[in-house]
């Protein structure tokens, strides 16, 4: 079955191909990848939590050859200093005591900008603009025109997909990177600003690393999160009119939407020595990839994995990916063809 795998199926019909290899085995070794994949959601806690035998620091990782090491380069205790900043920064109770009011107007005001409409592209007209507002506003770069924002983000991700393939990168995305450092310095200064306090941990070049991968990464990831919910919703008139009705269950809504769509479809891993895994010989260096697309919709623990479900007792008990839910993730690290990691 791997064999017969193609980047065109895994890209436009995944879950049936993951299907189909969980089915077989809990891992196994798909040629158009040219690495193992992860299909059970067992094995894939057991690949996520062993950093000893299985790193994302690796020479190979396109992204720290870019924008540098950061939380998503990086295992073990240097992974926690890079990320714990952020982390702390984005708990719950510190989100909504910072930006609730903000969040909140800044969501209303794009629903009444196309409500009259009665039609909308809900991910480019309400997820993404308010994703890029909440992310620039935290990182005290709310000033920063959008378009430059994204102009920036464009450039680096495609420099960082030209490295996967073993093209250079190109002048414009130095250039975009270097304005990104620059506005990133000047945010720094700002008490209200999460890089404000981050600083005081780490480097200048380690926290404009870390603030690049979470400032695209939370707009993207943020923004898919977001659509997804929505179209799951709308795509099941029963489900949208329970939460409707019980506005309790949003938060339900959310985890199960997560689950059914990770916010990251996968998290690459490289074998750091041989290791005997479900039968199968991985070899030291070898690419593992865990899908987290396939592990959250394994039959072994989630009845009827396929269904959107407000019900489902263990929604939660989903695969995050390993940074939380502040994953960083450009678009194509979300599908299968060859490009960031």
């Amino acid at each position: 079955m791997s064999a017969d795998v193609t980047l065109e199926s895994l890209t436009g019909g995944h879950h049936d191909v993951l299907a189909e290899l969980r089915a077989t085995s809990p891992i196994a070794w798909v040629p158009a990848v040219d690495g193992w994949v992860v299909t059970t959601r067992e094995l894939a806690g057991t690949v996520m939590r062993d950093a000893v035998t299985y790193t994302v620091d690796d020479p190979r990782f396109s992204t720290a050859q870019v924008v540098g090491p950061s939380m998503l380069s990086l295992d073990g205790e240097a992974h926690a200093r890079h990320r714990d900043p952020f982390a702390a920064a984005y708990r719950p109770a510190v989100v909504m005591a910072r930006y609730a009011d903000t969040i909140v107007t800044t969501a209303r005001d794009l629903v009444a900008g196309i409500a009259g409409d009665r039609r909308a592209e809900l991910r480019r007209q309400l997820a993404g603009p308010l994703a890029v507002a909440v992310v620039a506003l935290s990182l005290g770069l709310e000033d920063i025109a959008t378009n430059d924002l994204l102009g920036w983000y464009d450039r680096i991700v495609a420099a960082v997909e030209n490295v996967s393939v073993g093209l250079p990168i190109d002048p414009s995305a130095a250039e975009a990177f270097a304005h990104l450092s620059d506005a990133l310095a000047s945010a720094v200064t700002r008490p209200d600003s999460v890089l404000h306090e981050a600083a005081a941990q780490m480097s200048q070049q380690e926290m404009v690393s870390n603030a690049a991968v979470f400032l695209f990464g939370g707009i993207e990831t943020s923004e898919g999160m977001t659509a997804n919910l929505l179209a799951h919703l709308l795509e099941n008139p029963d489900q949208l009119a329970a939460v409707s009705a019980d506005r309790s269950l949003i938060d339900t809504a959310v985890e199960e939407s997560l689950r059914l769509e990770p916010a990251a479809a996968r998290v690459d891993r490289y074998a750091t020595r041989d290791v005997e895994v479900a039968g199968q010989h991985v070899r030291s260096g070898d690419l593992v990839i865990v899908s987290l697309a396939a592990a959250n919709r394994d039959p072994a623990v989630y009845a009827m994995p396929d269904r959107f479900d407000l019900s489902r007792a263990n929604a939660r008990t989903h695969l995050p990916s390993p940074t939380g839910r502040m994953r960083a993730s450009a678009p194509s690290w979300r599908g299968w063809r060859p490009g960031p990691r």
